[in-house]
């Protein structure tokens, strides 16, 4: 009987459940099998593009950055009210499966500092 092929360091192509590989193509590297990307000379002379000094350094937080402001712009500005009442069904029906507690609170309060209504709609669904 043979035994499975296990794949080591898989190259996640074409979404996570591709099972159907190009021939007897290799996923993995190191391989033996020929692919471009297994061959460090070949991949070396493809080289990155850059203008300036590359550096490796800690990223300098800015005012900006934060973990609402991107959600809470989607949330006002992108989604109407019928998006809007899908969101609050999915995320309470997430939350209605038997999450504890402090959970909900957690969560509830993360949605209220994406939006407000959304969280308080949220909120009163759950029954927090």
């Amino acid at each position: 009987m043979n035994s499975p092929k296990v794949p080591v360091d898989s190259y996640t192509f074409d979404g996570a459940m591709r099972y159907h590989h190009d021939g007897d193509a290799a996923v993995y590297a190191p391989n033996s099998r020929g692919r471009a990307f297994s061959d460090g000379d070949a991949a070396a002379e493809e080289g990155w593009q850059f203008d300036g000094e590359v550096v490796r350094a800690a990223y300098e937080l800015h005012a900006e950055d934060d973990d609402f402001s991107q959600p809470g712009t989607l949330v006002h500005e992108v989604m109407d009210d019928a998006q809007r009442e899908r969101l609050v069904s999915n995320i309470s029906g997430h939350l209605s499966g038997g999450v504890s507690a402090p959970v909900l609170a957690r969560a509830v309060d993360y949605w209220r500092s994406v939006d407000k209504r959304v969280g308080d709609a949220v909120a009163s669904k759950v029954g927090v």
